[in-house]
């Protein structure tokens, strides 16, 4: 998967810092002093002094302070929700800002030992993330696509109840205010908009040019064509408990309304749900209103509200 998050710049300050991080390493800058530097600096802040070494260090300490943001600090984030934010304290004194990963939410206390891990998932660098130091989450998040070496098996599936088109209020039934379980998720990638782009024909820069888009965008990155993330609707298996039987055929009547409320930015994830809405007899069968709401994982405000009409003859 492409990178789609911000990433920091190195300079000629912080290079020896970002240089280690690739080498998983954690270094530091250190005056003649004795004191421990972090961001890097040109001098001391303490002493004054601007006789500062890199010198290498564990990278391990405790956290200091933490918070829970369930609301992406960027849409590029809204995969990662919720995020844990963290300062941890190093053993040498310095702080670093980081996200906590391999832990949940209510296990963080402030004040418990940590340990690095190195993200290499970005490529061009590698980021300084943290765990707790007895989690059995590895050191390194490599940037290679992880290799599967066997397929799960399905657990099985209680059968689904059999609801007949003919019997009208048996079908009514099925209405409901509350939605479904979600879906599975599918990823929207920058790949999977650019073949969009080309079949369509709609190939604006705001979905197609991530450099133009990350400068001149309000979003600060691609976004996918809400058409596209309508149709994907067919890639996300949603959680029927029921099954609709003894029809002859289904004509798909289209939309009663369709509305794209928020964006999906290139890279994210999505998934669905669903709730019947209305079921009418017509002369020529029954006809269902299905809503599905389709969301950016993490995120509250669906991407895409379709009302599908479908009629069952």
């Amino acid at each position: 998967m492409a990178w789609n998050k911000p990433l920091p710049r190195p300079t000629s300050i912080s290079a020896p810092y970002w240089d280690g991080l690739k080498a998983h390493e954690v270094r530091l800058q250190q005056c003649e002093q004795g004191h421990w530097l972090f961001f890097p600096r040109t001098h001391c802040p303490v002493c004054g002094s601007r006789s500062l070494a890199w010198r290498q260090v564990s990278g391990e300490g405790k956290l200091y302070t933490f918070t829970v943001a369930r609301v992406p600090t960027l849409p590029e984030f809204t995969d990662e929700m919720p995020q844990l934010l963290a300062v941890v304290e190093l053993d040498e004194g310095a702080h670093i800002n980081t996200t906590m990963v391999g832990v949940e939410p209510a296990a963080l206390k402030i004040g418990q030992r940590v340990r690095p891990v190195f993200d290499e998932r970005p490529g061009s660098l590698t980021l300084l993330r943290y765990t707790p130091a007895d989690s059995g989450h590895p050191g390194v998040i490599s940037g290679e696509p992880a290799v599967t070496e066997a397929v799960a098996v399905a657990a099985p599936q209680a059968p689904k109840r059999k609801i007949s088109c003919k019997d009208l209020a048996a079908m009514r039934s099925l209405i409901s205010e509350a939605f479904s379980g979600w879906s599975n998720q599918v990823e929207v990638s920058q790949q999977m908009i650019d073949q969009f782009a080309a079949l369509s024909g709609d190939d604006y820069w705001i979905h197609t040019d991530p450099e133009k888009a990350r400068r001149e965008s309000p979003f600060g990155t691609t976004i996918a064509h809400g058409a596209l993330v309508q149709v994907l609707a067919s890639r996300l298996k949603m959680p029927m408990d029921f099954e609709i039987v003894d029809f002859v055929n289904i004509v798909n009547y289209g939309s009663d309304r369709l509305r794209f409320p928020s964006i999906v930015p290139a890279g994210c994830k999505i998934h669905g749900r669903y709730r019947i809405k209305a079921v009418e007899q017509l002369k020529s069968g029954v006809q269902v209103t299905m809503e599905i709401d389709i969301h950016v994982v993490g995120q509250d405000r669906p991407s895409v509200i379709n009302d599908l009409v479908m009629l069952y003859m």
